[in-house]
């Protein structure tokens, strides 16, 4: 827990550290749920190095088939992880069990 809390001031301190993560959000206007993915996922921004792409799936018929009203989506590094929600818990372990491997 101690090493927790230290993690979490050097990061207040220094910025955003560890490996870069690339994330999208497939997201659509208007979507509540979808505004806060994007409030924790910039919150988790703070801590840990993240490129975000968002994606309004009604820009391309493919992405409307693919999610249609199942939105947002989210991928890191590649991989969905996260569906109608994100849980900032569940983001925190992942981007430390992925920065811990580097």
């Amino acid at each position: 827990m101690i090493l927790g809390k230290a993690k979490d001031l050097l990061a207040a301190i220094t910025g955003p550290r560890g490996p870069e993560h690339e994330v999208k959000v497939y997201s659509r206007q208007g979507c509540t749920c979808c505004d806060k993915a994007m409030a924790v996922l910039e919150t988790a921004g703070r801590k840990h190095r993240l490129k975000i792409e968002v994606i309004d799936v009604d820009t391309d018929p493919a992405l409307v088939a693919a999610h249609g009203e199942h939105v947002p989506v989210v991928s890191v590094d590649g991989k969905v992880r996260f569906r109608g929600q994100v849980n900032p818990v569940l983001l925190e372990r992942l981007l430390n069990s992925q920065s811990d491997e580097e």
